[in-house]
């Protein structure tokens, strides 16, 4: 049994029948049938019971395939470590980013990471926190810079920095009672409406009843940049993370809120049992010396 005849076999077992495994892997049905019958002559076993659409595995098959998965996951991440070593700490990183953390990530994260790796090119893609988890998950990108709440089952994660929510207002329009003030309390939000990011709602509204503070959501929206844009139009009042904030936008205030519990991380994340490229890992290692 050699590395390929394993591969074959977990593709089969994966995709349902041999039809599609054999799609999948570019060959012909007729040789990828011929080779799952050879695998089972040499083992002395049946490996898989062939239904009219679907096949499935026999006791020792879904052995050879649990056992399978970890021969391959080992000899293919062996391969990529060789690969790193031929091509020393070159390579593109791959990062999944949310919009949120825009400026963070070329200013505080890539910047110091450049300045020791110039030979790393970068491949960056955006989206909100819960694709891009899906991407870490899918192996479209090697680590991803997220922020909290998110679902960190299968993945490892590092907290690289805690901020806090601000109130956003338009300049020239209705400042609902701020001025002249430095930060805002959450009671001066009672009644008041609000618009935010759709993902922030149960960190806002259980932080507001806690501090038995009546909500009022004018707007709940996906995206954080919306929830300025709707605060910039004087419509209601934006809660949004601090980082986000363009200084360069002169058409609104920005108050910070004197609430401990209004806050939230940015984190990068990985899959965890997974190969991590060596570009990637030498940017963990870099922020694990760091104080963000």
């Amino acid at each position: 049994m050699d590395i390929k005849q394993l591969i074959n076999f977990i593709t089969i077992v994966e995709e349902g029948n041999i039809t599609k495994a054999a799609q999948k892997l570019h060959i012909s049905q007729p040789p990828l049938s011929n080779q799952l019958k050879a695998l089972e002559e040499e083992l002395g076993v049946k490996l898989i019971e062939r239904g009219s659409r679907k096949v499935t595995l026999t006791d020792v098959g879904n052995l050879l395939y649990k056992r399978g998965k970890d021969m391959v996951n080992v000899f293919e991440s062996t391969l990529n470590e060789v690969e790193d070593f031929k091509s020393g700490i070159e390579g593109v990183l791959k990062i999944g980013a949310v919009s949120t953390c825009n400026q963070f990530i070329p200013n505080e994260l890539i910047s110091p990471y450049a300045k020791q790796y110039p030979k790393v090119k970068f491949e960056l893609y955006e989206g909100n926190t819960y694709e891009v988890v899906d991407m870490i998950e899918r192996g479209i990108v090697d680590i991803g810079v997220v922020r909290t709440p998110f679902n960190s089952e299968n993945l490892c994660c590092l907290n690289l920095r805690t901020e806090p929510m601000v109130v956003v207002v338009n300049k020239n329009g209705e400042k609902f009672g701020f001025e002249y003030r430095e930060k805002i309390d959450l009671k001066d939000l009672d009644g008041k409406p609000i618009v935010i990011y759709r993902r922030y709602e149960k960190l806002i509204m259980d932080v507001l009843q806690l501090n038995k503070v009546k909500a009022n959501i004018y707007c709940l929206n996906d995206d954080s940049r919306t929830t300025i844009a709707w605060a910039q139009a004087g419509l209601a009042i934006g809660i949004v993370p601090k980082s986000i904030i363009d200084n360069s936008n002169k058409e609104i205030e920005v108050y910070e809120l004197d609430e401990e519990e209004l806050k939230t991380q940015i984190s990068v994340a990985w899959m965890e049992n997974k190969y991590l490229p060596r570009s990637a890992r030498n940017l963990l290692d870099m922020i694990r010396n760091s104080n963000f």
